[in-house]
Protein backbone atom coordinates (compact mmCIF):
# COMPACT_ATOMS: atom_id res chain seq x y z
CA UNK A 1 0.00 0.00 0.00
CA UNK A 2 1.29 3.44 -0.87
CA UNK A 3 0.29 6.87 0.36
CA UNK A 4 1.65 10.37 -0.07
CA UNK A 5 1.17 13.59 1.87
CA UNK A 6 1.93 16.92 0.23
CA UNK A 7 2.42 20.10 2.22
CA UNK A 8 0.06 22.91 1.22
CA UNK A 9 0.63 25.66 3.83
CA UNK A 10 1.05 26.14 7.58
CA UNK A 11 0.38 22.59 8.91
CA UNK A 12 -2.06 21.61 6.15
CA UNK A 13 -1.23 18.50 4.16
CA UNK A 14 -3.13 16.82 1.35
CA UNK A 15 -3.05 13.08 1.82
CA UNK A 16 -3.39 10.91 -1.26
CA UNK A 17 -3.81 7.16 -0.76
CA UNK A 18 -3.48 4.61 -3.54
CA UNK A 19 -7.28 4.64 -4.01
CA UNK A 20 -7.07 8.26 -5.18
CA UNK A 21 -9.47 9.79 -2.66
CA UNK A 22 -7.76 12.87 -1.19
CA UNK A 23 -7.91 13.72 2.51
CA UNK A 24 -6.92 17.06 3.98
CA UNK A 25 -5.06 16.90 7.26
CA UNK A 26 -4.26 19.75 9.62
CA UNK A 27 -3.45 20.41 13.24
CA UNK A 28 -5.00 22.65 15.84
CA UNK A 29 -4.02 26.32 15.87
CA UNK A 30 -1.91 25.93 19.04
CA UNK A 31 0.36 23.65 17.01
CA UNK A 32 0.58 26.03 14.04
CA UNK A 33 -2.37 24.69 12.10
CA UNK A 34 -5.57 26.22 10.81
CA UNK A 35 -7.89 23.62 12.35
CA UNK A 36 -9.18 22.86 8.84
CA UNK A 37 -8.71 19.12 8.49
CA UNK A 38 -8.60 15.72 10.10
CA UNK A 39 -5.74 15.01 12.51
CA UNK A 40 -3.46 12.09 11.63
CA UNK A 41 -4.28 10.23 14.87
CA UNK A 42 -7.98 10.73 14.16
CA UNK A 43 -7.36 9.04 10.81
CA UNK A 44 -5.95 6.02 12.64
CA UNK A 45 -9.02 5.84 14.91
CA UNK A 46 -11.31 6.25 11.89
CA UNK A 47 -9.39 3.55 10.03
CA UNK A 48 -9.86 1.19 12.96
CA UNK A 49 -13.58 1.95 13.21
CA UNK A 50 -14.14 1.75 9.46
CA UNK A 51 -12.18 -1.47 9.00
CA UNK A 52 -14.03 -3.42 11.68
CA UNK A 53 -17.39 -1.83 10.76
CA UNK A 54 -17.11 -3.00 7.15
CA UNK A 55 -16.24 -6.53 8.30
CA UNK A 56 -19.02 -6.81 10.87
CA UNK A 57 -21.65 -5.34 8.53
CA UNK A 58 -20.66 -7.68 5.70
CA UNK A 59 -20.74 -10.73 7.97
CA UNK A 60 -24.11 -9.80 9.48
CA UNK A 61 -25.55 -9.31 5.99
CA UNK A 62 -24.23 -12.72 4.93
CA UNK A 63 -25.89 -14.17 8.02
CA UNK A 64 -29.14 -12.57 6.76
CA UNK A 65 -29.57 -10.33 9.76
CA UNK A 66 -32.13 -7.57 9.10
CA UNK A 67 -30.21 -4.42 10.05
CA UNK A 68 -31.81 -1.00 9.87
CA UNK A 69 -28.95 0.94 11.51
CA UNK A 70 -25.34 0.16 12.31
CA UNK A 71 -22.68 2.22 14.02
CA UNK A 72 -19.21 1.61 15.43
CA UNK A 73 -17.74 3.97 18.01
CA UNK A 74 -14.08 4.04 18.98
CA UNK A 75 -12.88 5.72 22.15
CA UNK A 76 -9.08 5.65 22.15
CA UNK A 77 -7.47 7.72 24.92
CA UNK A 78 -3.92 8.93 24.39
CA UNK A 79 -0.99 9.16 26.77
CA UNK A 80 -0.37 12.56 28.34
CA UNK A 81 3.30 12.55 27.32
CA UNK A 82 4.85 12.55 23.87
CA UNK A 83 4.58 10.75 21.58
CA UNK A 84 0.95 10.69 22.87
CA UNK A 85 0.16 7.21 21.59
CA UNK A 86 -3.17 5.47 22.04
CA UNK A 87 -3.12 3.65 25.36
CA UNK A 88 -6.25 1.55 24.81
CA UNK A 89 -9.42 1.43 22.75
CA UNK A 90 -13.04 0.82 23.56
CA UNK A 91 -14.87 -0.27 20.42
CA UNK A 92 -18.65 -0.31 20.67
CA UNK A 93 -20.75 -1.95 17.95
CA UNK A 94 -24.32 -0.61 17.92
CA UNK A 95 -26.62 -2.83 15.88
CA UNK A 96 -30.29 -2.04 15.27
CA UNK A 97 -32.70 -4.19 13.31
CA UNK A 98 -35.44 -6.78 13.33
CA UNK A 99 -34.88 -10.00 15.30
CA UNK A 100 -31.08 -9.64 15.34
CA UNK A 101 -29.40 -12.75 16.75
CA UNK A 102 -26.89 -12.06 19.51
CA UNK A 103 -24.81 -15.08 18.42
CA UNK A 104 -24.52 -13.63 14.91
CA UNK A 105 -23.26 -10.31 16.29
CA UNK A 106 -20.73 -12.06 18.53
CA UNK A 107 -19.45 -14.20 15.65
CA UNK A 108 -19.15 -11.18 13.35
CA UNK A 109 -17.15 -9.28 15.98
CA UNK A 110 -14.96 -12.34 16.56
CA UNK A 111 -14.20 -12.80 12.86
CA UNK A 112 -13.36 -9.13 12.44
CA UNK A 113 -11.09 -9.09 15.50
CA UNK A 114 -9.27 -12.35 14.84
CA UNK A 115 -9.32 -12.86 11.11
CA UNK A 116 -10.40 -10.07 8.77
CA UNK A 117 -9.62 -6.55 10.02
CA UNK A 118 -5.92 -5.80 9.56
CA UNK A 119 -6.19 -2.44 11.35
CA UNK A 120 -7.72 -4.03 14.44
CA UNK A 121 -5.34 -6.97 14.44
CA UNK A 122 -2.28 -4.74 14.02
CA UNK A 123 -3.30 -2.13 16.60
CA UNK A 124 -4.27 -4.82 19.13
CA UNK A 125 -0.55 -5.69 19.22
CA UNK A 126 0.19 -2.15 20.43
CA UNK A 127 -2.55 -1.54 23.02
CA UNK A 128 -5.46 -3.36 24.67
CA UNK A 129 -8.93 -3.22 23.15
CA UNK A 130 -12.31 -3.82 24.71
CA UNK A 131 -15.05 -4.84 22.28
CA UNK A 132 -18.57 -4.07 23.46
CA UNK A 133 -21.84 -4.48 21.63
CA UNK A 134 -25.39 -3.21 21.93
CA UNK A 135 -28.22 -4.79 19.95
CA UNK A 136 -31.52 -2.96 19.58
CA UNK A 137 -34.86 -4.08 18.23
CA UNK A 138 -36.16 -1.55 15.69
CA UNK A 139 -39.70 -0.67 16.79
CA UNK A 140 -40.36 1.65 13.85
CA UNK A 141 -40.86 5.41 13.80
CA UNK A 142 -37.29 5.91 15.06
CA UNK A 143 -37.97 4.01 18.28
CA UNK A 144 -35.87 1.09 19.43
CA UNK A 145 -35.47 -1.18 22.45
CA UNK A 146 -32.22 -2.59 23.82
CA UNK A 147 -32.36 -6.39 23.55
CA UNK A 148 -28.75 -7.47 24.15
CA UNK A 149 -25.53 -5.92 25.31
CA UNK A 150 -22.21 -7.26 26.38
CA UNK A 151 -18.52 -7.61 25.69
CA UNK A 152 -16.80 -9.93 23.24
CA UNK A 153 -13.54 -11.50 24.30
CA UNK A 154 -11.52 -14.38 22.96
CA UNK A 155 -12.14 -16.18 26.23
CA UNK A 156 -15.90 -16.13 25.62
CA UNK A 157 -15.56 -18.08 22.37
CA UNK A 158 -13.51 -20.96 23.72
Amino acid sequence: MKATVQWKEKMIFLGMPASGFPVEMDSESSFGGSNSGVRPMEMIALGLAGCTAMDVLSILQKKRQKLTQFEVKVDAPRSADYPKVFTSALITYIVTGKDIEEAAVLRAIELSATRYCPAQFMLAQAFPMILNYEVYEDLGNGDRRLTYQGMWSELSTE
